[in-house]
């Protein structure tokens, strides 16, 4: 009964903290950033496999949030949709800033090498094998296996076919099982 009453005091007072953000209050802006700037970075870093480009997406999100917290309408959790927003700005962001020569490329391109994965603070042994998957698989997985994203969703978010999605979450499992027994 405790844990339930300190979620739903916790939830009031981060719904009290976003209309304050709604009215343009940037205290309360800070307070917001500081409860989600870890998951947000996690996120971004998890689909980039970049420390920089996480780093930079990461304070896209927060530039987006300002801007658009008024369309928050409460219907959903806000950290369900902040992790919405994050999902389609690191997305975005791929797209962006990638030349059409890397897009074709990265197909099959690799994520993160084994040492920049070894580096990254706070990330347990599961995390730094999906941040070496190669790009789209890791988008995949991500997005499925961790934020529980249908693959009809991620099917539509990457312009993929929902069998492409199926086919690279196989691809990463089988490639996370094989580093992971190696290990």
């Amino acid at each position: 009964m405790l844990i339930d009453a300190e979620q739903a005091f916790a939830q009031q007072s981060e719904q009290a903290l976003i209309e304050r953000v709604k009215s343009g209050d940037q205290a309360a802006y800070a307070t917001l950033y500081e409860l989600h700037v870890k998951r947000v970075y996690s996120l971004c870093l998890r689909l980039l496999a970049d420390k920089e480009h996480a780093e930079d997406a990461t304070q896209e999100v927060f530039v987006q949030l300002w801007h658009k917290i008024a369309n928050f309408d409460g219907r959903s959790q806000f950290s369900t949709w902040l992790h919405s927003v994050t999902s389609n700005i690191a997305i975005s962001y791929i797209r962006k800033h990638k030349s059409w020569f890397q897009k074709v490329v990265s197909f099959e391109q690799s994520g993160m090498d084994e040492q920049s994965a070894a580096d990254c603070d706070g990330f347990n042994g599961l995390d730094k094998l999906v941040l070496r998957l190669p790009e789209r698989a890791r988008m995949v997985f991500v997005l499925h296996a961790i934020e529980g994203y249908r693959h009809e969703e991620i099917a539509s978010m990457l312009d993929m076919a929902v069998g492409s999605s199926k086919s690279q979450f196989h691809r990463a499992r089988q490639l996370l099982k094989e580093w992971y027994e190696n290990e």
